[in-house]
């Protein structure tokens, strides 16, 4: 199944809020406009927006609120993306240039300032200060996870928890307050509220750990980006962490961890990942968390919104890119 069989029925409010994130970074400063577009263009499955307005249909729906919400997180997404780029000397995102490469360093960073400081922009307009707290909360959240990757760069020492609590506030928090402030947005009942958050959070792991086995197993088409370019800039993720300190390849990983060498071999490294048990135990955590997305939606009723919900979860766990 492909993500735009699922958003299908939801076509035309998914193009307004695309319409509205235009319109968002529309500037009369030119350099600023050329960047900002040129991410916007680049794409993206947009599930943050689509999550919002799937939490949205369990209330009072209403798209004129939950753009507020939609148009925001995406370009928190957004936003980070172009500061994740700096980072990592990205030169491609989507099999197009990033704006570091196409442009600077500096300009990247403003670039992500400016999409940032709209999407605070555009949520003020919303009136009620639990979205806010939500919101303020989760980004505070999401900055302290951009340390700790810096931090743990190229660090084999760190643990199963520390990625897990890495992955959720890199991704799985944004995914989670998604599916939270629709319902919030739309005046949804608290016990909805609890459960889209909990459906989100769930989602949102399974998404990450996804990712981190598609860096070893999809291709540099899918991935518009070299195989295994966390590992190439130092970004330890699952899969490469179970192979190293636990599967049969560990070995080979601690004589060159131990003589810093890894980088040498990072091509062997890849492709012993690439078919490892770290990627099978990966594979079967996220499923674990899918299942759990799944178990908060089980007692809601069944509709259209519940449906799209379960076709996501298992979209997340099939994917190839």
């Amino acid at each position: 199944m492909k993500l735009v069989d699922i958003y299908y029925q939801m076509k035309s409010d998914v193009d307004y809020v695309e319409q509205e994130l235009e319109k968002a970074i529309d500037t009369k400063s030119y350099e600023l406009y050329q960047t900002s577009t040129h991410l916007l263009k680049a794409g993206g499955k947009r599930i943050r927006p689509v999550f919002v307005l799937l939490g949205g249909k369990w209330g009072n729906y209403d798209l004129s609120k939950l753009k507020l919400v939609a148009v925001p997180l995406e370009l928190i997404h957004m936003a980070s993306l172009v500061h994740d780029d700096v980072i990592d000397d990205a030169d491609k995102r989507r099999g197009s240039e990033t704006v570091r490469a196409k442009w600077d360093n500096r300009v990247a960073m403003y670039t992500g300032d400016y999409i940032f400081a709209r999407a605070l922009s555009i949520a003020t307009e919303l009136p009620n200060p639990e979205i806010h707290r939500i919101l303020s909360k989760a980004i505070v959240e999401m900055s302290k996870g951009e340390i700790e990757q810096v931090r743990d760069l190229h660090n084999w020492q760190q643990g199963l928890r520390t990625y897990l609590r890495r992955i959720k506030r890199k991704t799985a928090l944004l995914i989670a307050i998604s599916c939270q402030l629709g319902a919030v947005a739309s005046d949804a009942s608290p016990e909805l509220v609890r459960r889209m958050y909990r459906y989100g959070y769930n989602a949102g792991m399974a998404f990450q750990i996804t990712d981190d086995i598609l860096d070893f197993t999809a291709t540099e088409k899918q991935l518009g980006k070299p195989a295994g370019s966390d590992l190439r800039q130092g970004n330890i993720t699952l899969p490469a962490l179970y192979s190293a300190m636990i599967g049969p390849e560990r070995h080979r990983f601690q004589t060159w961890i131990s003589r810093g060498t890894l980088q040498e071999h990072v091509e062997e490294a890849i492709e012993l990942i690439r078919h490892s048990e770290g990627i099978r135990f990966a594979q079967s955590l996220a499923q674990r968390y899918l299942a759990r997305a799944c178990e908060a939606l089980a007692d809601l009723p069944d509709n259209d919104t519940k449906k799209s919900l379960l076709d996501i979860a298992h979209f997340i766990g099939n994917r190839k890119f």
